[in-house]
């Protein structure tokens, strides 16, 4: 039989880490939203990327081309939908946004695609909810997702 002290510490410790961890999702930003009919700017820490061409050269990312919105609206969505780290919050016509959650710190980061039916472009943005850097991770994942959409155009 285990020491009454011993369960009750091993108790705490199980809170307390549940409370961290679940302080790493932040809250969801009020700007992002179906209504959005265009992106944030990004801000001055390293952690978002965005395809607006006021962003400077450290958080630029090139914005996706389609030729067919109706099967590339469709082919992002499935992206977003087969990657078990993400959750569609809202899908339009126009505008997706998604949530990502790092799957041991549980940090979340919001991605929005916005398309452009006069350019034939989708306007992305990816950013951290919380911290300074992420290690590449929004780039590299709005270059995953490009890869992907360009492998579903061939």
């Amino acid at each position: 039989m285990q020491n009454p002290i011993h369960q009750t510490k091993l108790f705490l410790l199980f809170i307390a880490s549940t409370l961290i961890l679940s302080a790493c999702t932040g809250t969801r930003p009020k700007q992002l939203g179906e209504a959005q009919t265009s992106l944030q700017v990004c801000p001055s820490s390293p952690n978002c990327v965005s395809s607006l061409k006021d962003e400077d050269k450290d958080h630029f990312i090139e914005s996706i081309r389609y030729t067919n919105k109706p099967s590339t609206h469709e082919a992002l969505v499935k992206a977003i939908n087969s990657d078990e780290s993400a959750e569609l919050i809202i899908k339009t016509d126009q505008y997706i946004y998604a949530e990502y959650t790092s799957a041991i710190m549980r940090y979340v980061d919001d991605v929005e695609f916005l398309f452009d039916d006069n350019q034939q472009r989708i306007h992305v943005r990816s950013a951290s909810r919380l911290g300074h850097s992420d290690f590449g991770v929004n780039r590299d994942r709005i270059e995953q997702i490009r890869s992907q959409l360009n492998d579903g155009a061939q």
